[in-house]
């Protein structure tokens, strides 16, 4: 109880000795009307270094002057447009476009040829006259005749390699003397190259009399790719038939000995080592067609990319804002 008492004695004793805190804020605030002697001996500070509006000279103080909204900035590109390339662009439809009409003239040049071939092997064959003129054999190009005569095996000659059903062979050429010693050249067909050598195909050499009936056709044309013939060594790359006919002394007419034989003759013929001859038909690639849809969509491609470029918008790197000189 007295502990208690003793406590209030001294809070009350504290509470007198406090002095108000507005009394003493307001004893730390200045006077008013008094100002320090550092506050008016100091210069006052401009609030910016620009002079006035009035002072400056407007640009639309200018009685010339005119505004961006009257002559308004123009887009343009900078630098070359476009390169040499597109002279190359221009010039690929142009070319495509007459090639693909030249093809045309083409289609129906090789249309007519192997109509007017078709028409001649359907007709009967025909006795092939004893002389023959070199140059009307492309007029009788895939003519039917017939000759008779006897086969000179000795001067028998191998070209190829040729290639039939994935198995490499030979085309056997053998001239046919006549009546009178005249001879032409007959191709007589494919055999395989296990049948190249005469002692493996003695059912192939017939002797005696033979009537051969087949095609005329006209002199082959080597390509660049096949290498010239060697006859020193009886090798034949492609039918040379000015130089065998020389060689062999024959007429340089080429007969393309045909037969259609079914498939168990065929095999028997395999087998013996007899030359398989071609089927009467006319075998003229024709392809002008596929050539002229390749170049005329050539042509269509490249005009569309060629009006792509052209019509391209600029892109944002090379928009540039020109200057306009009269602001």
């Amino acid at each position: 109880m007295s502990a208690g008492r003793a406590s209030v004695c001294l809070l009350r004793a504290l509470q007198g000795q406090q002095t108000p805190v507005g009394r003493t804020i307001a004893q730390w605030l200045p006077k008013p009307g008094l100002r320090s002697s550092a506050a008016r001996s100091a210069p006052r500070r401009p609030f910016s270094n620009t002079p006035p509006r009035a002072e400056r000279k407007q640009a639309a103080d200018d009685p010339n002057f005119t505004s961006i909204v009257d002559n308004p900035p123009e887009l343009v590109r900078t630098g070359r447009r476009h390169g040499p390339g597109l002279i190359i662009l221009a010039i690929i439809p142009v070319t495509a476009f007459f090639l693909g009409c030249w093809q045309v003239k083409r289609l129906a040049w090789k249309t007519d040829l192997i109509a007017k071939c078709e028409d001649r092997i359907v007709r009967p064959p025909l006795p092939l006259p004893p002389r023959v003129d070199p140059d009307a054999v492309e007029d009788f190009d895939y003519r039917r005749v017939y000759a008779t005569g006897h086969f000179r095996h000795d001067q028998e000659m191998l070209v190829g390699p040729r290639m039939r059903e994935g198995e490499q062979g030979y085309m056997v050429v053998t001239p046919l003397e006549r009546e009178g010693g005249e001879k032409v050249l007959v191709n007589r067909g494919w055999v395989s190259k296990s049948k190249a050598d005469q002692a493996a195909r003695r059912a192939g050499l017939p002797q005696g009399e033979v009537t051969v009936e087949g095609l005329i056709r006209k002199p082959w044309t080597k390509n660049m790719f096949t290498p010239e013939n060697r006859p020193d060594k009886g090798e034949f790359y492609f039918p040379d038939v000015k130089e065998m006919a020389a060689l062999t002394g024959s007429q340089p007419v080429w007969i393309e000995q045909t037969m259609d034989p079914d498939y168990f003759q065929l095999l028997e013929y395999l087998d013996k080592g007899v030359p398989v001859g071609r089927p009467p038909e006319v075998n003229l690639r024709n392809n002008h067609v596929q050539y002229i849809i390749t170049w005329y969509g050539l042509s269509l491609a490249t005009s569309i990319m060629f009006y792509l470029v052209v019509r391209k918008p600029p892109s944002n790197i090379t928009q540039r804002v020109r200057m306009n000189k009269n602001w």
